[in-house]
């Protein structure tokens, strides 16, 4: 089974900005002003929904390409809900992460609703970052 290995780094700077770097790329997380934060940045509770959104539409133009769809774009919305409670310390009901996402998803493409459901449902399936929120992957922490 081939094996892939991806990395980003991450450095916390003032407040609650954290400059991250995957590859040749540089992104910045922060926290809203109301949060703390100086809003340089989206949050990351932003970027899981964003890169399940980017996920959807990568997948989706490959199996668009594999299955000689003429695939014109996607659109997708992406919202989730989470207990901030948990997260800020307040409670230990519940849990800290999203209790729920919903995706919205428009296909232009010259295919049937039917079809374009089955499409979306494959897409799915074969999407990691819908694998990691569905499924449990093992985190292992290396302190130094």
């Amino acid at each position: 089974m081939p094996k892939k290995t991806v990395f980003v780094q991450a450095s916390l700077k003032e407040n609650f900005r954290v400059d991250c770097q995957a590859g040749t790329h540089t992104m910045v997380i922060d926290q809203p002003q109301a949060g703390g934060g100086n809003n340089d940045g989206p949050s990351p509770l932003d970027y899981i929904l964003m890169a399940l959104a980017g996920c959807i539409a990568t997948i989706g133009r490959i199996v668009a390409k594999q299955r000689r769809i003429d695939l014109k774009g996607i659109e997708v919305e992406v919202e989730g809900d989470l207990n901030t409670d948990f997260l800020m310390g307040t409670t230990d009901e519940g849990r800290p992460g999203f209790t729920e996402f919903r995706v919205n998803v428009t296909v232009d493409a010259p295919i049937s609703d039917k079809e374009k459901e089955e499409f979306i449902h494959e897409v799915d399936r074969r999407c990691p970052i819908s694998d990691n929120i569905v499924n449990d992957s093992k985190i292992v922490f290396n302190v130094k």
